[in-house]
């Protein structure tokens, strides 16, 4: 059967996204989240709506079906997302009245503080993995990988699209190209030079590639390389498989914010949008100071 309309509208908007420099981890899950949609309204043997055809009832219908399923609100607010971004597409193509899914309201997520390493914590696991002894490819690498996410607070994506020409060591400053491909730059502690430094001097990387940080092959190393980099030390070292690359992001944020850091200069460093999404560390430290109290204090 030859791809529906709904299906090849699906796809134009993909391409629409990687001609805009979407990342690549943004458009793998539009692609499954909007394929999942038109999944859902295909009937056995027949093709699904066209997009002109969705109204207010069917995508209540499928966000219903998505309860059904026991899906996460978090995950559907991201499918409802998805969905949302498509029809504005279709609605700026002119190939729809109105953007049906806007005009549903978003369910509510509970409000869930991230888990945070303590500095001790952070630090320790840092130390271990510069004087670690192990046979692996790039140990030099590894090191500078955690000192850059721990030391510049970089979301996972950020890390490994960094090229070798927006580092710059001396000054200590690096070129960090965010959601939305917005620039800015951050400032890395003397520890994240010194490890990129010793890295530098041993990187192999395949002809003409820029990345900074490379694989086993040369080429530029994955945002799932690096996932599966941090759980293997993280449980190598302090048992821990629940530590992830955005932990040393949250991890950076809140440990500024403890010792003194001002939230506006926190969400410039950050690169958010809005001070409300930075201000949820806030929100961690006071969580901590309880969690102090509550130990030290005899009338607690």
């Amino acid at each position: 059967m030859p791809p529906s309309e709904l299906e090849q509208r699906i796809e134009e908007f993909l391409g629409e996204l990687r001609r805009e420099n979407a990342s690549a981890h943004t458009v793998r899950n539009y692609a499954r989240d909007l394929r999942d949609f038109a999944a859902y309204f295909t009937p056995p043997g027949e093709p699904p709506p066209a997009p002109a055809d969705f109204d207010t009832l069917a995508i209540r219908e499928w966000l219903g079906s998505l309860y059904d399923r026991g899906l996460a609100p978090v995950s559907i607010r991201r499918k409802l997302a998805a969905v949302r971004s498509f029809f504005r597409y279709l609605l700026r193509q002119g190939l729809v009245a109105a953007n049906a899914p806007r005009l549903v309201g978003t369910p509510k997520a509970p409000q869930r503080l991230p888990s945070v390493p303590t500095a001790e914590q952070t630090n320790r696991l840092l130390d271990q993995i510069s004087a670690a002894e192990l046979r692996r490819i790039s140990p030099e690498r590894d090191a500078a990988i955690f000192e850059l996410l721990y030391g510049a607070g970089l979301r996972v994506a950020e890390l490994v699209g960094l090229n070798l020409g927006d580092v710059d060591l001396a000054s200590r400053w690096v070129l960090v190209r965010g959601k939305g491909r917005k620039e800015r730059q951050v400032p890395f502690p003397q520890k994240a030079a010194a490890a990129l430094g010793r890295y530098l001097e041993r990187r192999q990387a395949a002809p003409g590639e820029t990345a900074l940080f490379v694989n086993h092959r040369g080429k530029r190393l994955s945002d799932r390389s690096v996932r599966l980099l941090v759980k293997f030390y993280a449980r190598l070292f302090e048992a821990d498989p629940a530590l992830h690359p955005h932990s040393f992001r949250h991890a950076f944020a809140t440990h500024l914010l403890a010792d003194g850091a001002d939230l506006r200069s926190i969400q410039e460093l950050l690169g958010h949008a809005r001070l409300s999404t930075t201000q949820k560390y806030t929100q961690v430290s006071l969580a901590d100071m309880i969690a102090v109290y509550d130990r030290a204090h005899p009338k607690a």
